[in-house]
């Protein structure tokens, strides 16, 4: 009988990056990973104790075609967009934009003492919903559910369903899984995840491995890309073990990617990048915000 146990595919370490004005970053995933991770194009990892890391921030710059997804794990990040929606997001805060047919917004880090760090993911639209109106959800870290199991594992649901909680973050085209689950040191976690599905890990802290020993030890800052299965299984190492853990449906489409554009054709793009040219790239410009 075939395991249904999901095992490691693909590692990736992470490769340092400069981004936005001049933030220092990982990047796990991007443009040459895109049949691996439909629907998701992008993972960054961003976290430093020295603000000269940060503070050049993400000044205002456009989106269309996908949805951003920012989880704040330490420090504290200020928002804008062209939308009217404006903020700051902290520990535990996640920010999920849908760029839609097209939105301005900046991400500025703030200065703190000790770390800042966090995570942002790119989710892809379907064709049918890139022109769509954009839509923002912020939402702050006691919004999100939490679940601590009898091994003393906790799993905090930003979007899916684990056990009987269901995260905030709904009515995604993609169908997506977001959870942040924290192992106890030597103590085991396993969660079903739909046939047919990507999924993959991002290890925020500690270690530990999946679906077996023989993938060997994932440390902190490290992603893995699953194989296909019906679950996910993992064992905290000594010092315990912190990840996020992502699935959704994949969607089988031509992916048009450059920069923070991402449409289905070149013909797409070059009209996004005339409308920017133009000072037609707003669509919509009344204040939206999703509850």
């Amino acid at each position: 009988m075939t395991d249904p146990t999901r095992s490691i595919q693909r590692r990736f370490p992470g490769i340092p990056t400069l981004e936005g004005a001049g933030v220092r970053l990982k990047r796990s995933f991007s443009n040459p990973e895109v049949p691996l991770f439909d629907p998701f194009l992008l993972l960054d990892r961003f976290g430093s104790n020295n603000p000269a890391d940060y503070l050049a921030g993400f000044p205002w710059h456009p989106h269309r075609g996908i949805e951003t997804v920012t989880y704040m794990l330490d420090g504290r990040v200020a928002h804008g967009d062209t939308l009217g929606n404006e903020g700051v997001i902290g520990p535990g805060d996640v920010q999920w934009m849908n760029s839609g047919s097209g939105i301005i917004h900046q991400e500025m880090p703030q200065r703190t003492e000790g770390m800042l760090a966090g995570l942002q993911l790119w989710v892809n639209l379907p064709g049918r919903e890139k022109m769509s109106t954009p839509a923002y959800r912020g939402l702050s870290a006691p919004e999100f559910p939490s679940v601590t199991l009898d091994n003393g594992a906790r799993v905090l649901a930003v979007a899916g369903k684990y056990g009987n909680v269901e995260g905030p973050v709904r009515g995604i085209p993609v169908d997506p899984t977001y959870l942040d689950v924290q192992v106890p040191a030597g103590e085991t976690f396993e969660h079903p995840t739909p046939s047919g599905y990507t999924a993959f890990a991002h290890a925020i802290a500690g270690a530990g491995t999946f679906g077996g020993n023989d993938s060997g030890v994932v440390p902190s800052g490290e992603t893995v890309l699953f194989s296909a299965g019906d679950r996910i299984a993992a064992r905290a190492g000594a010092g315990g073990f912190r990840f996020l853990l992502v699935t959704g449906r994949p969607l089988h489409e031509p992916v048009a990617w450059y920069g923070p554009i991402v449409m289905n054709t070149r013909a797409e793009l070059q009209t996004a990048m005339q409308e920017l040219d133009r000072g037609e790239f707003i669509h919509h410009r009344r204040p939206i915000v999703e509850e």
